[in-house]
């Protein structure tokens, strides 16, 4: 006996339109990070948007996006993480804990990565910006809590997409102007750091069901095969 099913991190109704948008953001990552590769200056969109400035807002909408960019500080990140795992626990969907982890991880190393490989700056030398490493780790939470949610809802293909689609811009949207209004990245860096995490947090969700999917099967060989021996 298995027991009751597991739900999946990426759910069966998610994945063939979720590929193709996974694949299409994986392009348009590659693609503006080709065009602005070893550039220190805002771009043609970048300049058509708003012009990058630390003093861009004023309050309250600074504090507002103050509040926004501790979500994505070390600090930060950590408690919001910390406590969508809790959430996740407590509701017995353990996947989706590792999913919280696991897809956070991978969108804030590969927007790291990229910096490095890029190597665009804004506001001098040392400060990489591409892409927005706040914008991929909002994005990954909000799909890390999404993705999993539509199958427990036992949503369908429009529906569930709606719902994961809409989340991943709410959350990415929010912390992009406020990185943008921070003057901290530009605003095709924070298309870059969105981007990032759609390709990178399906794929991930995909390992996490097919290592547990996998040690689910170990164990039910294990237990069969003792079965069949306390039969003999």
């Amino acid at each position: 006996m298995t027991g009751r099913p597991a739900h999946p991190a990426l759910p069966l109704a998610s994945r063939g339109w979720l590929g193709a948008v996974a694949g299409l953001a994986a392009l348009v990552v590659v693609v503006l990070g080709v065009l602005y590769a070893g550039d220190g200056e805002p771009g043609r969109v970048d300049r058509w948007l708003v012009p990058p400035a630390a003093d861009s807002v004023r309050p309250p909408w600074r504090h507002v996006a103050l509040a926004l960019d501790f979500l994505g500080e070390p600090l930060g990140s950590v408690l919001l993480v910390a406590a969508v795992v809790t959430g996740a626990l407590s509701l017995r969907h353990p996947r989706a804990a590792v999913l919280t982890v696991a897809g956070a991880g991978a969108a804030v190393g590969v927007a790291t990565l990229l910096k490095h490989l890029v190597e665009r700056t804004i506001h001098g030398d040392g400060n990489l910006s591409y892409p927005s490493g706040h914008t991929a780790f909002a994005t990954a939470l909000a799909l890390a809590v999404a993705l999993p949610a539509t199958g427990r809802l036992g949503l369908g293909r429009t529906a569930g997409a709606s719902l994961v689609l809409g989340a991943a811009l709410v959350a990415g949207a929010a912390m992009g102007w406020a990185q943008v209004a921070l003057g901290a990245h530009y605003p095709t860096d924070v298309l870059g750091g969105w981007c990032t995490a759609l390709a990178a947090v399906p794929a991930t969700a995909w390992l996490v069901d097919r290592a547990a999917d996998g040690t689910a099967a170990r164990w039910d060989a294990r237990r069969s095969a003792g079965a069949a021996r306390e039969d003999r």
